[in-house]
């Protein structure tokens, strides 16, 4: 055990250990006294051995983050988020904790102020962040930390379901708007986004060399939860998108050649124009995989298009086959 004492105004943790030398240090308060004990202690309990902590008291959780956003976030695929959010995470006050003194109440008091002025589904994404820093840094980087604190602090809910479908002639009024517009391939990403499911970044990096021509079927090689898949396409999406490709710029090789922003942009400028209120993007593949359950597709067979790997995702799909069911039983 650790002994903790009072000495000369300061509070003393000192941790002896049979093999090693012993190690003391002087706190303001007996809690950080206490926890930089225990902390030491689980180290050499992991380790055997007593690290070198010292660096834990240069190194402030800002630093790693600037390292991470160098080194690890330019090889994923959602770079550009990642680098963006991290951005925020590095002006934060919490940035300038040292390592040594980073602690579980620290995060928390993080998590509670962010909740304050972000949706907790950013919260959350933050604290995957973080989490994930400490991971490398304890593991690539070779830092000593005993413990990922962040992996200790409860995770805000997340409640974002949202069961927006196009309703009455809400459809033709979007593709109507499109017609308006300066972009001439928005019409048919919005259709492929209805007929197919597929998620936003899917089908901002769709490459013509993906679509299969003879079979009628789009191969996308990386999504979002890592695997590959293929998806089949309607008649009216296969049409479409061929229509498209005859009046598409022979050398170009993106099906869809506009950025997220540049998406988002043009599509609060479609939702004015076509008088439709309350409706992202997302619902478009909420309504895509709605009405597959309603040609009467079952779930694997939905999520082999969709590309939900949990089936706990389309729970709230369910109503929608078994209202199909209903007249089948007679």
């Amino acid at each position: 055990m650790a002994t903790i004492r009072k000495l000369r105004g300061r509070w003393q943790a000192q941790v002896r250990r049979r093999g090693m030398k012993p190690r003391c240090k002087s706190f303001d308060t007996k809690i950080e006294a206490e926890k930089w004990a225990r902390d030491l202690e689980a180290q050499v309990d992991r380790f055997g051995v007593a690290p070198d902590t010292r660096i834990l008291e240069s190194t402030t959780l800002g630093q790693l983050l600037e390292r991470y956003q160098r080194e690890v976030s330019p090889l994923k695929r959602g770079s550009v988020q990642e680098i963006q959010r991290i951005d925020v995470l590095r002006r934060h006050d919490l940035a300038y904790r040292t390592m040594i003194g980073l602690s579980q109440q620290d995060i928390a008091l993080f998590r509670d102020e962010r909740l304050q002025s972000v949706a907790p589904s950013t919260t959350v994404r933050e604290l995957a962040i973080l989490s994930h820093v400490l991971e490398v840094a304890i593991r690539d980087w070779g830092l000593p930390l005993a413990k990922n604190v962040v992996k200790l602090v409860r995770r805000p809910v997340v409640r974002n379901e949202r069961s927006r479908r196009l309703t009455g002639d809400e459809e033709q009024r979007l593709l109507d708007g499109c017609d308006g517009g300066k972009i001439p391939h928005f019409r048919t990403l919005i259709i492929l986004a209805i007929e197919t499911g597929m998620r936003r970044g899917e089908l901002l990096g769709l490459q013509w060399i993906d679509v299969s021509h003879n079979r009628r079927v789009i191969s996308l090689s990386m999504t979002k939860n890592g695997a590959s898949r293929e998806v089949p396409l309607s008649q009216r999406a296969f049409d479409t998108l061929m229509d498209w490709r005859s009046r598409a710029e022979i050398d170009q090789a993106t099906v869809f050649p506009m950025s997220p922003g540049a998406l988002e942009q043009a599509w609060r400028r479609l939702l004015t124009r076509s008088g439709v209120m309350a409706l992202r993007f997302h619902d478009l593949r909420h309504e895509g995989v709605s009405r597959l359950f309603e040609r009467g597709l079952n779930v694997i067979e939905v999520s082999s298009i969709s590309g939900h790997k949990e089936m706990r995702m389309l729970k709230r799909y369910t109503h929608l086959a078994a209202d199909g069911l209903v007249a089948r039983l007679g």
